[in-house]
C-alpha cells in the first residue's frame, strides 16, 4: 500500500500529537510535519508537497478556511480533511466551499478519522454522519427542489448505496452491509455521479437533496 504523506494543522500540541499516534498505527500513513496555524501549514506545503492536510479551522495568524481556500488554488492536488470540533453550518460549509475533500468532527472514532484520511487521499470525500446531515438539510432548506424525474433514476442496488451513503457510511462500511466488494461500491458511486454528472460523494448528496431522495427527518 502506498504510504500517504501527512501534515497535521492544529494550534494544540497535544491534539497533534493524538492525531499524529492515530493515524499512524496501521504504517501506511507518515506525519511529515506539525503546525500550529495556517501561515505556517501553507510554509510546510510549499516546502514538503504532502498527500493529504489535517486542518483545524480556528487557528492564529491565518485560519482553516483561508488556509484551505489558499492549498485549494495553488495546489489542487493537495487533498485537506478538516478534524475539528466544530459543528455548525457558519464553519461546515465555508470549509468545504474553500475545498475541504472531507470534514470529520474530533469526537470521532479513531478508525473513522484513518478511513476518512484514506478516503480523501484515494479521491473521495468523506464527512462525519452530522455533518452530512447537516450538509443535506441546509440544501433542502435553501433550495427548491424538483421533481425526482429531474435526476436520472437510479438502479435499486445505486438507491441502497445512496441510502447509505446518506447515513454517512464509509466504502468498507457499505460493503460489508451490501455484501459486496468496495470495488463494486466504488463503482456504483461511479455511475451515480456519472448519471447525475456531479464530481463527488458531498455533490451526490447535494443533487439527492434536491431532487427530495433522501429524509434525514
Amino acid at each position: 500500500m502506498a504510504e500517504i504523506r501527512v501534515i497535521i494543522a492544529d494550534d494544540d500540541p497535544l491534539v497533534r500529537l493524538a492525531l499524529a499516534h492515530l493515524v499512524t498505527r496501521d504504517g501506511d500513513v507518515k506525519v511529515i510535519g506539525e503546525a500550529d496555524d495556517g501561515q505556517q501549514t501553507l510554509d510546510l506545503i510549499e516546502k514538503d508537497q504532502p498527500d493529504v492536510v489535517m486542518m483545524d479551522i480556528q487557528m492564529p495568524v491565518l485560519d482553516g478556511i483561508e488556509a484551505t481556500e489558499a492549498i485549494t488554488k495553488r495546489w489542487p492536488d493537495i487533498r485537506v480533511l478538516a478534524v475539528t470540533t466544530l459543528d455548525s453550518r457558519e464553519t461546515v460549509l465555508p470549509m468545504l466551499a474553500a475545498g475541504a475533500a472531507g470534514y470529520m468532527l474530533k469526537d470521532s472514532s479513531a478508525e473513522a478519522i484513518t478511513d476518512a484520511l484514506r478516503q480523501v487521499h484515494a479521491g473521495e470525500s468523506s464527512l462525519s454522519p452530522q455533518i452530512t446531515a447537516l450538509l443535506v438539510q441546509h440544501v433542502r432548506a435553501s433550495s427548491v427542489v424538483p421533481p425526482t424525474g429531474d435526476l436520472p433514476q437510479l438502479t435499486d442496488r445505486e438507491s441502497q448505496v445512496l441510502h447509505q451513503l446518506s447515513l454517512g457510511m464509509s466504502n468498507s462500511e457499505m460493503a460489508e452491509s451490501l455484501n459486496v466488494s468496495e470495488g463494486t461500491i466504488k463503482a456504483h458511486l461511479g455511475s451515480i455521479m456519472s448519471k447525475w454528472n456531479v464530481r463527488d460523494r458531498v455533490q451526490v448528496l447535494v443533487a439527492a437533496a434536491r431532487a427530495g431522495l433522501v429524509d434525514f427527518s
